[in-house]
């Protein structure tokens, strides 16, 4: 009875170990290539952050520069460049580029003077240049700007840049203080009326400018006057 239970338990240990035995050369036969026994394969790292990086494709839009957005839109706020609208405005008129002629406006007050005049600044140079502002106005006569007589000037209306083309012009209107009755006339004032054979107008950063009426003198009450300011279209 002893020697039957050993035996059982001899056999079942011996039936163990050819079962370990027989999966450690199942193992081994499953090394790489399949063909035979090898190494045990390495177990695979798991990816790096950095590598992980390293493998994600960059983005095909090009680094933002400066004056736009990431998607190539202008950006708000960015300063005008030499090139812009903005930029290259003609330089001021000089008084030699300028030629002055006057006529008598059509609208006037009602009288028997000149009422009011149309006066012309034509460029007479090669480039544009700009006039802007209100003219000071002195009668004088036929002799020297020097020798004038200021009128008091008031302002209508606002001043604007006007930039006159080679050949172009710009146009003030002057309205006087009317003369009323005939013959010599008189001024509602009671002062007595002035003709002057020419005025001098005096253009800011363009120099003084002596002009006479294609027909007639500036007959004028109280030595006063209204003017517009430089204009880029013909008062009437």
């Amino acid at each position: 009875m002893q020697d039957t239970q050993y035996g059982k338990q001899t056999r079942r240990a011996a039936v163990a170990v050819v079962s370990a035995a027989t999966a450690a050369l199942l193992i081994t036969a499953c090394g790489p290539g399949g063909d035979g026994p090898g190494p045990a394969a390495a177990p695979t790292a798991a990816p790096t952050a950095a590598a992980t990086a390293s493998t994600v494709p960059s983005a095909t839009h090009p680094a933002p520069t400066k004056g736009t957005t990431a998607s190539g839109a202008p950006a708000t706020g960015t300063t005008p460049t030499a090139g812009s609208p903005s930029a290259g405005a003609a330089p001021a008129c000089a008084a030699g580029d300028l030629k002055v002629d006057a006529h008598q406006a059509q609208q006037r007050p009602p009288g028997t003077g000149v009422g009011a005049a149309i006066v012309a600044f034509t460029n007479t140079s090669a480039h544009p240049c700009t006039l802007q502002g209100f003219p000071t106005v002195a009668g004088a006569a036929n002799g020297s700007p020097d020798r004038n007589a200021p009128l008091a000037v008031t302002h209508t209306g606002s001043a604007t840049p006007v930039r006159v083309a080679p050949g172009g012009k710009a146009w003030v209107k002057l309205t006087f203080v009317q003369v009323q009755g005939e013959g010599d006339g008189s001024c509602a004032s009671g002062a007595t009326p002035v003709a002057y054979p020419t005025l001098v107008l005096g253009l800011p950063g363009a120099g003084a400018h002596q002009v006479a009426l294609d027909d007639g003198l500036f007959a004028e009450c109280d030595n006063k006057v209204t003017t517009t300011a430089l204009l880029a279209t013909s008062p009437s």
